[in-house]
């Protein structure tokens, strides 16, 4: 049976960061379905190819754009490639919400990452994303909903990308996610939402450990 811990949520709620260490601490796999949305955008713009949704599945499948299930967990790939950290680019962020509204891609997307918590040893994964608990696995044992307040979402961009979080740069990285939150919340297709059964978590004033312990102590209470 998968066990899977689902963590949804805005950019910038921490849900990522969070994921990561929650995995570590359960001695699972940490899976984001983010970075396969970010590799094809990465594979798209470096190739000029077409935002359709058929070209760019197709171009999925040639290339290949893959989760590789490794002995230190998954990583995203392009040809082959680890693109970890080129995905994270400004380039790459502008372009993906546009990208992951097609539903073909969506599509593929998504049996992406459940081939490759099925492939790993265990069928345990820590997931986030956008529409884990609702879409990709609506039978997680355990749901999470991330938010935070705008300001410190956008705080937490900036410091992630390296620059200085002031006050003209938080206001235009709030716009920014509003914009993105809008996109994603109003798309068509697995539109932005909790899951019915989902645990709210505001982590605007947790520090980054409370965060992390609120939720490996219910996904160890869903695991045991």
């Amino acid at each position: 049976m998968t066990q899977v811990i689902a963590l949804d949520g805005p950019a910038g709620s921490g849900k990522s960061t969070t994921a990561k260490e929650v995995a570590r601490k359960l001695g699972i796999p940490h899976i984001e379905s983010g970075a396969l949305y970010r590799s094809l955008t990465l594979a798209a713009l470096d190739g000029d190819v077409e935002f359709n949704g058929q070209m760019l599945v197709a171009l999925a499948k040639s290339l290949p754009v893959r989760l590789t299930v490794t002995d230190r967990g998954v990583r995203p790939e392009v040809a082959g490639a680890d693109v970890s950290e080129a995905i994270r680019g400004a380039r790459v962020t502008e372009r993906v919400s546009e990208l992951s509204a097609l539903p073909e891609v969506r599509e593929w997307a998504n049996e992406q990452v459940r081939d490759a918590v099925a492939r790993h040893p265990g069928r345990a994964a820590v997931l986030d994303g956008r529409d884990i608990g609702t879409v990709v696995f609506p039978d997680a044992i355990v749901k999470f909903f991330l938010v935070a307040r705008p300001e410190e979402r956008a705080r937490r961009r900036l410091l992630q990308d390296g620059e200085t979080p002031d006050a003209d740069r938080i206001a235009a990285t709030v716009a920014d996610l509003g914009r993105r939150d809008e996109a994603d919340a109003s798309r068509a297709v697995a539109p932005l939402k909790p899951a019915p059964d989902a645990i709210m978590l505001d982590t605007s004033d947790l520090t980054f450990e409370d965060q992390v312990d609120l939720v490996v102590a219910e996904a160890r209470k869903a695991l045991s």
